[in-house]
């Protein structure tokens, strides 16, 4: 295990600093923008406007990358990061905050670029899955810590801003002083939306309901837990209480996967999600519940994101995977930009706990649509399919393409495990 780590470790420690930051501003702008008095449609377009930056991120980081190489962009985009964060509290304005917001988002998606490109040439096909598995780990750490960092300053001045910002330009350290030259980011051109709804409509349409559900849990559970009289610790808890329950139920819904038709797995877990939702949406007064009911919720959101595209991947060629991915990726960020908004005026319109029903109406439409797609297409064998690979939602294409490779790669080991044993229980 010590060897397969010891080239990527740097780019580990730094992953783990840059989501610290990032998950620290994600829930500030909630927080900070309830105090300043900003309406929930403006916070609903701020936090929009991250994945507004991501998309576009996704799209040019590999053009910058191609013409001045990974380690100067990865110094320029956390360079602008750090700054953005510092910005926030100097400007304090919706338009401003939603301009900083797709600074961030942007730069965010190039480093992730980046860092997923050079983790994935430090990579064999032996240690790659072993690696994958710990960058989405240290992703989803650093995310939850960051809501408990946000216990170290006052939430009304620029400490935790500033915070924020340090975290950020300490996590470029460790991997520039121990960057090496890797192949220049190979994006293919992503399909278009209609001809990968024609070859795999559930994961089409379902991952780009995902990114609403995504986007309003990581970005407007801060509003309602601010609008609803939650300190700004118990906000954190909140937050906190989506990604923990994502580390949680990861691994027990890709162990399912991977052993039964994954459009009953995907219809059951969405539909669970819906009911708890309602279960936040109808909870007592009180913290306890609450959490309760977004653990249980954030426990569904990541590991459907994973079977979407693990489905996906059951139905395309291997070569159509690369394009697929980019797809894939584009209907997310596009369902991630809708979401908040939705949300925002629902919550604007009627009360924060609008918030519960918008999140339970869209996983109520992922299940039933799952449930009408198993009426259109024939099961696949579970012996056919692809390993389920826990990848999230913050992933770029360049990790959506290594996990889709390992996860081929080792259906077909261990198929021909299977058919080695087989034959030779027939020969004896």
């Amino acid at each position: 295990m010590g060897k397969v780590f010891s080239g990527v470790w740097p780019l580990m420690l730094g992953i783990l600093l840059i989501m610290l930051g990032n998950g620290m501003h994600f829930t500030l702008i909630g927080v900070r923008g309830g105090i300043e008095g900003f309406s929930t449609t403006a916070l609903a377009i701020v936090t929009s406007g991250y994945f507004i930056g991501f998309l576009s991120g996704a799209r040019y980081a590999p053009l910058l990358i191609r013409k001045v190489g990974h380690v100067r962009v990865f110094a320029a985009l956390g360079s602008f990061m750090s700054a953005a964060l510092i910005a926030f509290p100097l400007i304090i304005d919706p338009i401003g905050w939603t301009l900083l917001r797709i600074l961030i988002g942007f730069c965010m998606s190039g480093i992730y670029v980046t860092a997923e490109s050079w983790l994935n040439n430090a990579s064999t096909n032996e240690t790659r899955g072993k690696v994958l598995s710990t960058y989405m780990m240290m992703q989803t750490l650093g995310l939850v810590g960051a809501q408990a960092l946000l216990s170290a300053g006052d939430e009304t001045t620029s400490v935790l801003f500033m915070m924020a910002s340090i975290l950020v330009s300490l996590a470029f350290a460790p991997i520039l002083l121990a960057a090496t030259p890797v192949p220049a980011a190979e994006i293919t051109k992503p399909l278009s939306l209609l001809a990968l709804h024609r070859r795999v409509p559930l994961s089409t349409l379902g991952i780009f309901l995902l990114g609403s559900v995504y986007a309003t849990q990581t970005g407007m559970g801060a509003v309602y837990g601010s609008q609803i009289g939650l300190e700004s610790q118990q906000v954190a808890a909140l937050v906190a209480a989506f990604f923990i329950g994502a580390m949680v139920f990861q691994f027990p819904v890709g162990w399912l996967s991977d052993r039964m038709d994954r459009r009953m797995l995907i219809c059951g877990a969405a539909a669970a999600a819906a009911g708890f939702g309602l279960l936040g949406w109808a909870a007592p007064e009180g913290l306890l519940p609450i959490l309760g009911a977004a653990f249980l919720a954030g426990g569904m959101t990541t590991p459907l994101y994973a079977l979407f595209l693990a489905y996906a991947n059951d139905w395309l060629e291997v070569e159509e995977m690369p394009a697929a991915s980019g797809g894939l990726i584009f209907s997310f960020g596009l369902g991630a930009i809708c979401g908040p908004l939705a949300t925002g005026a629902a919550m604007e319109q009627f009360s924060a706990n609008a918030f519960w029903l918008v999140m339970s109406a869209t996983f109520l439409l992922i299940a039933l649509y799952a449930l009408w797609r198993m009426s259109q297409r024939p099961a696949m064998p579970a012996e056919d399919t692809d390993s389920y690979v826990a990848v999230v939602p913050s992933s770029s294409a360049v990790a959506l393409q290594a996990a889709v490779e390992w996860s081929t790669e080792q259906a077909e080991a261990e198929r021909e495990a299977q058919a080695e044993e087989a034959e030779a229980q027939r020969e004896g």
